[in-house]
């Protein structure tokens, strides 16, 4: 086998002997329309669907799609090992898997495979099987998913359930109340069952949206007891919810426990359960793999070897986690089943996403207010930094701000005997979290400084660093921390945690669909300059990676300049801009001009070198994006022509600018509908055609068209309070976005040095929303309301 052919092994077992490299493995290819190709296997890229195969006595190779391909057969037999999981304490309940297991396949075409197989591997691709031969050996075929119409691993689970002594009848009942369940939704039945409350249905449904495939929904269609239409109507019901599995029906029957269901489930995947209460963990193994991976993924690592990783999982056929896994450890990854509540509760302590001992905010204040008598005088510190009290007060705050996903928390040291005040900030509003006894302000300031490793004599100048909270509290976190001088000799300090975002794609962006139109005919563009404009923390990062992500493709180059790099994608190559040493915006930005780029993302552009130098980047038939701190699509245009740029070589270069803002959104959960008034819809369309030629009846009249009921009302929404946004009537935030696309009379504009004004004035001409119409568009929408749109548009 050559570097490009790589075969898998499945989950816990090994090959018996190293395959010879070098050499094309011989196989047999059975094609759609029955032909059989006999020769040898040169390549083989499931994931790129590329096989490519040399034909016996042929002199050039074949380059095969997996699409016109039935089968592929490995003919040569090789031997598996079994991979036996180390590392559990005696007494572990482990249950135990049988090597060999039933295999079924029905093709589309009608024909049906039946064997044994030593495991198996379900990829996007298609399966992989391991069919048993003679003498321990085994032959492997890969069969495309696009020709299988079913198939099944193991014996049904009927027979399992009978040979778990369950009797016959009480398998009857069991599939008799699901057909009784089939037309009814899963909220109706939790409801009437009284199984939770009509406030819990929310979390229940959320809980089993992420709930595993191991639900058996796809069991049950391949043992002919639930068809394909009905699970695709009860997903498509249910908002992608899975239906009751049967192991469920028949705990709440009380016919079986959930003990006996797991080990049912055990032998029909093959996969190993552990429980994780009396595993013996590897020391190192959480090293591995990230905090942030292991609670998104929900796995545990177990061990781990010079070449392979077992990991306990709720779903050990999740093919995304398993490969997330895989580039993140460099490792084969071995699977094993673990019971979700386990799961969460090894995560939790082992990563330590938790409170600090369970105490409340409260209970530290008044520890520290007991720990000894209050300060005299203002200068003299009731505690040192190293107090318990206080470190565990302080490790609270931040594991609170976490927990809740807040953006910047903010300590505020107020003079006299006031107390200090502690504040968060989420989604974009401040809100007071509690606050620090006036005798122990300074031991607060000296402590955040001391976990920054910053120089808590130093009170008259401001200092900037970065925290890594793990070496002090139970979580991976990072925060970037700034301390402010303020009046009578006082210090406030702000720290912003450093999460890990993530890449959304273009269309999560929640842009109008004419401007997701526009953006994605404008990334396309072999060269050309585009930019996202904003004030900071408008999301202008997470905008410019969403449009690197639509094209970030194989065939593509690309570079970026970022200060810092916040946003990873796999694909791109990220550079850290780092001024202080000279390695400027503009330093790296030439440097890439000389790296063979196609596309260039240069995280801000701030001064007159770096503006001059991505117009001659994308002047030389490179795709060049960037963002600006302006307030308006037009405005950044102007700003850009006075940096003293060439407006002919400028005009020719720019493709568009994107402006947006990021709004609160509504808390869809208790969001209040009410008809809006002739009155409020008269404002809001006179906020609509300001400063415009926009005439307010026509925006009024196609609004009640567009959005109104059939005698013309329309429905807005107030804020409400419910748990889920913590009373405070608004979750998470939307983006507002204003597009200005460089078109012929807009470039005209441009060579012409046009103010703001005109070039508003053209741009809406041809069709541009700004972003007070389009907050006010999303109003309409029921996303947020007047007040937050005003806040950051009008």
């Amino acid at each position: 086998m050559n570097a490009d052919f790589e075969w898998p092994t499945p989950p816990h077992f090994d090959l018996a002997s190293k395959p010879t490299h070098g050499t094309p493995e011989p196989g047999l290819i059975v094609m759609n329309d029955s032909r059989r190709l006999i020769g040898s296997i040169v390549r083989f890229d499931a994931a790129a669907a590329v096989l490519e195969f040399q034909i016996e006595r042929a002199t050039t190779n074949l380059s095969i799609s997996l699409a016109s391909i039935k089968s592929v057969r490995l003919t040569r037999p090789i031997e598996l090992k079994r991979f036996f999981l180390p590392g559990a304490q005696q007494g572990a309940e482990v249950f135990p898997t049988s090597e060999k297991q039933k295999c079924y396949v029905r093709f589309k075409d009608g024909d049906d495979l039946e064997s044994e197989t030593m495991g198996y591997i379900v990829d996007k691709a298609g399966l992989f099987l391991f069919l048993t031969y003679h003498s321990d050996k085994v032959l492997r075929w890969f069969i495309p998913m696009e020709g299988v119409a079913t198939y099944d691993i193991g014996d049904q689970l009927g027979k399992l359930l009978i040979d778990e002594n369950v009797p016959r009848e009480a398998i009857d009942a069991g599939l008799e109340k699901q057909q009784q369940l089939r037309s009814q939704k899963l909220g109706d039945y939790l409801t009437k069952e009284h199984i939770v409350s009509q406030d819990q249905l929310e979390i229940a449904l959320q809980s089993q949206k992420a709930a595993p495939q191991l639900k058996l929904g796809e069991a049950l269609i391949l043992e002919n007891l639930l068809s394909e239409k009905e699970l695709e109507d009860a997903l498509l019901m249910q908002s992608k919810d899975r239906k009751l599995r049967l192991g469920e029906i028949l705990i709440n029957m009380g016919f079986v426990n959930q003990a006996m269901i797991t080990r049912v489930l055990v032998q029909k995947l093959g996969i190993p359960f552990v429980d994780l209460n009396k595993f013996d963990f590897g020391a190192e193994v959480f090293k591995l793999v990230p905090a942030n991976v292991a609670v998104k993924n929900s796995v545990v690592p177990l061990y781990a070897t010079d070449t392979r990783m077992v990991v306990a999982m709720e779903n050990p056929l999740a093919w995304d986690s398993l490969k997330e896994l895989e580039f993140y450890t460099k490792l084969k990854i071995d699977p094993v089943l673990a019971a979700p509540e386990d799961l969460a509760h090894t995560i939790e302590r082992l990563y330590g996403v938790q409170e600090a001992k369970g105490e409340e905010m409260s209970d530290l204040v008044s520890a520290l207010e007991n720990s000894q008598e209050p300060a005299e005088s203002e200068t003299d510190d009731a505690v040192t930094e190293s107090d318990s009290a206080l470190v565990r007060l302080v490790n609270k705050i931040i594991l609170d701000a976490y927990k809740q996903g807040v953006s910047d928390i903010h300590i505020e040291s107020l003079p006299g005997n006031k107390p200090s005040k502690v504040r968060f900030r989420k989604d974009g509003a401040m809100k007071t979290y509690s606050e620090v006894p006036p005798n122990f302000r300074a031991a607060l300031i000296s402590r955040i400084k001391i976990m920054t490793r910053l120089d808590i004599s130093e009170k008259r100048h401001s200092q900037d660093g970065k925290m890594n909270f793990a070496q002090f509290g139970p979580a991976k976190i990072e925060l970037r921390v700034v301390t402010v001088p303020t009046a009578n000799g006082l210090e406030d300090i702000v720290m912003r945690i450093l999460a890990a975002p993530k890449a959304v794609s273009i269309e999560g962006l929640g842009v109008s669909a004419r401007v997701l139109e526009d953006l994605k005919r404008l990334t396309i563009k072999p060269y050309g300059l585009l930019f996202v404009c904003g004030p900071t923390g408008s999301g202008k990062t997470t905008t410019l990676h969403a449009l690197l992500g639509h094209i970030n493709t194989p065939e593509r180059k690309i570079w970026t300049a970022e200060d810092p790099v916040e946003i990873t994608q796999e694909g791109m190559r990220q550079v850290q801009v780092q001024a202080k040493i000279g390695w400027t915006f503009a330093a790296v930005l030439r440097t890439f001009l000389r790296a063979d780029p196609d596309v260039i993302m240069v995280g801000e552009t701030r001064d007159q070198e770096t503006a001059k130098t991505v117009i001659e980047a994308s002047l030389t038939g490179h795709l060049v994006f960037s963002t600006m701190h302006t307030n308006s699509a037009p405005e950044s245009v102007v700003r850009l022509l006075d940096f003293g740029l060439d407006p002919f070589n400028f005009a020719d270069a720019l493709l568009g600018v994107v402006a947006q803002r990021l709004a609160r959104r509504l808390c869809p959960a208790c969001r209040k509908p009410y008809i809006a008034s002739d009155e409020e819809l008269g404002n809001l369309a006179h906020e609509y055609c300001w400063n415009t030629d926009y005439i307010a009846s026509e925006v009024l009249d196609r609004w009640r068209t567009q959005y109104g009921d059939k005698d013309g009302a329309i429905t807005l929404f107030s804020a409400g309070s419910c748990e889920k946004c913590d009373k405070l009537g608004y979750k998470g935030r939307l983006g507002v976005h204003e597009l200005l696309v460089a078109s012929p009379a807009v470039k005209r504009k441009i060579l012409a040095k046009a103010n703001v004004s005109e070039l508003s004035k053209t741009a809406m001409s041809e069709g541009m929303q700004t972003l007070r119409q389009d907050g006010i568009e999303k109003i309409l929408q029921g996303h947020t309301d007047l007040e937050h749109i005003q806040a950051v548009c009008l």
